[in-house]
């Protein structure tokens, strides 16, 4: 079990309440809190060390660059990449699929070629295939949900195609928790020689991920969303694959030479990223990659299903609630949408909210997962390293107040 009364006050947002009440932060799968010693980094960079990289002989730009590109060598080992140089930093998971799509998409995809994705996925990792299928006259495939909410396996084998390109899916879904066997999924692509981007932006952060035994061509995912500073995105590709792709920013930092009228470009990981990048939160983001190091990802697993199990027994306790999540947790991570019969998704936000409980509500930027559920919006709570089960009786009990204030 984690030392939750530790790793909480690590945080120093919960030191704040309001009109007495303590905050019940479930809004994860969105953004997540930052622990101090990230804060720390940050304030520290601005004050003491802070000069742009890769660029000047001085001292500080020397010792600025140094922990910029220490920060990319502790994602590629988090991640178990090959080497350093196949992490390229962006500045979200959106941004990183963008650039695969254009870059990767413009130059290898073409008239009646097929994309795959699956009914899973949030819109950064939808809109973008669209588009480029209707840019290139391509075909778009979608992989079906089961009745479970588990994606159909075998459909997905009778989508793929010798024409199919690139398979493009979520890790785990952002709205019904579902954890996919990625693995699966990709030693089945391979079979058609396609290239395989994963969205990592919600199971990274939760779930031990080693890009080489997956075997995928892409992973994106977002430093915001564990731990870290808002604005890094992390794109990690294959070292001959982002060779092959052209750049997808122009300017300062990504050349080798610029003549008057002609330019060649630099090498990985400078290729893709063009001017002054985010060097503070890159730099932070290394400390939060060892919080969760120092907690261990089996831990939170373990920890994020404990409490999945817990709010399901809790809510599903009221005929009125409705989960949206595998009936089986160990398909699911720490995300549980619901919906309550007779009261809208907004409005139940806004009674959790007078208890300092928040909680995420809407499409979550899927809207053609929550539709195809029959539903218009719908509740979620997302845990992390710093919930705990008191957080979810403090959840019930709001629920509890909403339900009587609508009978």
């Amino acid at each position: 079990m984690l030392n939750q009364s530790k790793i909480k006050n690590q945080f120093p947002i919960f030191s704040h309440k309001k009109d007495g009440k303590p905050l019940v932060f479930l809004d994860s799968a969105s953004s997540t809190q930052k622990p101090k010693i990230v804060i720390d980094v940050l304030k520290n960079y601005y004050e003491t060390s802070y000069a742009n990289v890769h660029r000047g002989i001085y001292d500080l730009s020397e010792k600025s660059t140094e922990a910029y590109e220490k920060s990319r060598k502790t994602i590629s080992k988090f991640i178990n990449a090959k080497s350093a140089k196949e992490i390229i930093f962006t500045r979200n998971t959106t941004e990183s699929i963008n650039l695969i799509a254009y870059s990767f998409g413009n130059s290898n995809i073409n008239k009646n070629d097929e994309i795959i994705v699956s009914a899973l996925e949030h819109h950064s990792n939808l809109v973008p295939w669209q588009e480029l299928a209707k840019r290139k006259h391509a075909k778009l495939k979608i992989i079906p949900l089961k009745k479970d909410l588990t994606l159909d396996f075998e459909s997905y084998k009778k989508l793929l195609t010798k024409k199919t390109k690139i398979v493009a899916i979520t890790a785990m879904s952002n709205v019904t928790g579902t954890i996919v066997p990625i693995e699966k999924f990709v030693k089945e692509a391979r079979k058609y020689n396609a290239k395989i981007l994963i969205d990592g932006a919600q199971s990274v952060p939760h779930l031990k991920t080693d890009v080489q035994k997956i075997d995928c061509d892409f992973l994106v995912f977002s430093a915001h969303k564990m731990l870290g500073p808002t604005g890094v995105g992390i794109l990690y590709g294959k070292e001959a694959t982002l060779d092959d792709m052209p750049p997808f920013l122009y300017g300062g930092d990504m050349i080798s030479e610029v003549k008057q009228f002609n330019s060649s470009y630099a090498e990985l990981p400078n290729k893709f990223e063009a001017g002054t990048p985010n060097i503070a939160d890159v730099i932070a983001f290394e400390k939060a990659i060892e919080f969760i190091e120092e907690i261990g990802l089996e831990n939170i697993e373990k920890h994020e299903k404990s409490l999945l199990k817990y709010a399901k027994e809790k809510f599903s306790k009221y005929p009125e609630v409705k989960l949206y999540t595998p009936k089986d947790c160990k398909n699911a991570g720490g995300i549980l949408s619901f919906t309550v019969k007779g009261i809208h998704p907004h409005d139940l936000a806004t009674i959790f909210n007078e208890d300092n409980v928040c909680i995420r509500t809407g499409q979550h930027c899927a809207a053609p997962l929550v539709e195809s559920l029959g539903e218009i919006a719908l509740n979620r709570m997302s845990f992390y390293v710093y919930n705990d089960f008191n957080d979810i009786d403090i959840a019930k009990k709001s629920l509890k107040k909403a339900l009587k204030l609508f009978k």
